[in-house]
């Protein structure tokens, strides 16, 4: 596998593997590819995936915000 996530393709790959993974867990995530041109200290072009995640968590689940009494966070699965 091709590990240069910096150009293109390779920035095209990992956009679709970051939104297939959040969305087989029921989250929406937003990602764009931003071309950042010529590059002098990497020599090359660059492609930017630039995300609406924080901290590497999209914004909520499909469907919008929980109920009331539910709470809004994400939780893990232990085992």
């Amino acid at each position: 596998m091709n590990s240069d996530f910096c150009d293109e393709d390779g920035a095209r790959k990992l956009k679709m593997k970051i939104e297939e993974y959040w969305v087989s867990r029921g989250f929406d995530v937003s990602i764009n590819l931003i071309d950042a041109g010529f590059v002098p200290a990497m020599r090359s072009a660059r492609t930017d995936v630039r995300s609406n995640m924080v901290n590497g968590m999209p914004p909520r689940k499909k469907g919008g915000r929980p109920e009331p009494g539910k709470p809004a966070s994400y939780t893990r699965g232990i085992g």
